[in-house]
């Protein structure tokens, strides 16, 4: 088993339940995690025997062009996707991270975390 990875991925999107969020919009960094069997990779070489990061960033940056109200949400609709080109994969963690989240006070980021099979039984 091992893990492929795309961590820092940032966008500017307009997710959020406030009227504000969704007019100026706001910073997100983006880290995907998928856990999946690539010793098939390893020894021939091919990228079809592992997870394409190109394929995870264009799944990540459909999905925060398409605005949600919430970030557990958004989180849920990038994993069914990445399941749905990599459906042997053993667990998928996105975590999203929303810069600067307008709450009265210095907030660096609020940040939502969600695994897959975990958060979805």
């Amino acid at each position: 088993m091992g893990k492929v990875s795309l961590e820092g991925i940032e966008f500017h999107a307009f997710h959020g339940v406030f009227s504000e969020e969704k007019k100026l919009g706001n910073r997100f960094t983006v880290d995907i995690h998928v856990y999946t069997d690539f010793r098939e990779a390893m020894r021939t070489d091919d990228l079809r025997h592992t997870v394409d990061y190109f394929k995870l960033y264009q799944i990540a940056k459909d999905h925060m062009q398409e605005p949600v109200k919430l970030l557990e949400h958004l989180g849920y609709l990038m994993i069914k996707d990445i399941l749905k080109v990599y459906p042997d994969s053993s667990q998928i963690e996105v975590v999203i991270k929303k810069h600067n989240p307008a709450l009265g006070g210095v907030v660096n980021f609020s940040v939502v975390e969600v695994v897959y099979p975990r958060d979805f039984q």
